[in-house]
């Protein structure tokens, strides 16, 4: 039991480096508030939350493994490195394309009923 309270703390630790160290972190942590917030506003219905959630999952996920590999990439290959370079770039890629699948999701679910809330 103890292992795996520990655990937890690893990740909770993890949480915090990334939140207090990568300003993209703290990007999409705010887009989650901003979600959270007008799913609770417009009244989504529990099929269009698990949408949201699953995009919070998604881009909170891939930014972190993205922060890993970059922190990775820096310690195995301190010097500039072509290769690292596309690692980290790779990476980044694999959060624009979870960010741009959120975006068009947040879309699909807000943009109607804030439209018809407006009209």
């Amino acid at each position: 039991m103890r292992k795996l309270i520990k655990s937890f703390g690893y990740a909770f630790n993890g949480l915090w480096y990334a939140a207090s160290t990568q300003l993209n972190f703290r990007v999409h942590l705010v887009a989650t508030l901003i979600a959270c917030f007008l799913g609770y506003y417009l009244h989504i219905s529990a099929n269009e939350w698990l949408w949201v959630v699953l995009c919070i999952a998604l881009v909170l996920t891939v930014e972190l493994i993205n922060t890993a590999l970059e922190i990775f990439t820096d310690l195995v290959s301190p010097d500039y490195n072509k290769n690292a370079g596309h690692v980290k770039d790779i990476a980044a890629a694999a959060v624009t394309i979870t960010a741009a699948f959120a975006l068009i999701t947040a879309f699909v679910i807000f943009l109607p009923k804030l439209i018809l809330m407006f009209k």
